[in-house]
């Protein structure tokens, strides 16, 4: 068996995200915990509880990546491990960590200030997102070019086969869809975000995030760690700033870096982080695969019965 382990993005943030988990596991809570202290406000409270300020971009990306990191540490208390790891768009800060390219503080302290850069970087209403179903990728790459004479519209995620999301501003975003239903997709699905993500837009987060990275210490990989911009592992540390920073700007190529994966042998997908949107992505990806998902107390014991019994309970365990 060889194991990926993939860390979610954002949009699949939900109130209570992690409690299970906090409340059972000490190495969970103490994440958290951390976190709390790193970014200066009760993280654990935008997690846990009911509350409007989860879906802020500034909020929602340290709470995931927070979250993800939190059950990370629970799963290699049971020993697990992989031989790679990718995470979608924001994810991919939780994959550097586990690859060891940032420490757990660092990565939570960069995607603050990414969230920030991000909300701040397009004015309200003036960009939108969409996902198109249903659509070859080059029929929607058409589509995209064809509605560019209302406005900045280009493709963000390439998510699995037929689905594809777009990005841009609020117009040309719109006529892309209507271009993309005349070439035949199945459905368009307008995108509540508050931003315009992996789009051009978006450069001016990018520079100021750039800044940012650069006060990091990055250190050498010890994991194979895919890249969301080039769907290929990450060739050395002084490569991760300059592709964190492409990555605001840039599609996520995440269909590409699973069908990757898939070619180096990976035939078992674990998503750590809150929801089970890349599982159901690679098993569309790569169905021969097994994909699982771990953000509660049920998945992780549906993780356990998959590996296996005999596995130990860690001493923190409750």
């Amino acid at each position: 068996m060889k194991t990926a382990f993939l860390f979610s993005g954002q949009g699949s943030q939900y109130c209570g995200m992690g409690k299970e988990l906090c409340s059972h596991y000490p190495a969970a809570a103490a994440v958290f915990k951390q976190a709390s202290w790193t970014l200066g406000y009760d993280i654990e409270g935008i997690c846990f509880a009911d509350n409007d300020r989860l879906n802020l971009t500034e909020y929602t990306q340290p709470a995931i990546v927070t979250t993800s990191l939190a059950i990370l540490a629970v799963l290699q208390e049971y020993g697990f491990d992989a031989a790679m790891a990718a995470g979608l768009s924001l994810g991919e800060y939780s994959a550097l960590a586990f690859g060891g390219a940032l420490s757990s503080v660092e990565a939570i302290k960069l995607v603050s200030m990414r969230g920030k850069y991000m909300q701040k970087a397009v004015p309200a209403g003036v960009g939108t997102m969409a996902t198109i179903l249903g659509l070859a990728r080059t029929l929607v790459l058409e589509a995209v070019q064809e509605a560019s004479s209302y406005g900045i519209v280009e493709a963000a995620n390439f998510n699995c086969p037929g689905q594809i999301a777009i990005s841009g501003e609020v117009v040309a975003v719109e006529q892309a869809c209507r271009i993309a239903k005349e070439k035949g997709a199945r459905r368009v699905v307008p995108l509540n975000v508050s931003a315009p993500f992996h789009c051009s837009m978006l450069k001016p987060a990018a520079i100021q995030l750039r800044a940012e990275l650069e006060t990091v210490k990055i250190k050498p990989l010890t994991k194979t760690v895919y890249s969301n911009v080039t769907a290929q592992p990450i060739d050395d540390s002084e490569a991760v700033r300059e592709l964190l920073t492409q990555q605001v700007v840039s599609p996520v190529l995440w269909e590409d870096t699973i069908i990757a994966m898939a070619a180096q042998g990976v035939d078992t997908f674990i998503e750590i982080g809150p929801g089970k949107v890349l599982t159901g992505f690679a098993k569309k990806i790569a169905p021969e695969a097994v994909a699982l998902n771990v953000e509660d107390l049920g998945s992780l014991a549906q993780l356990l019965e998959f590996a296996g019994a005999g596995l130990p309970i860690p001493v923190s365990a409750v």
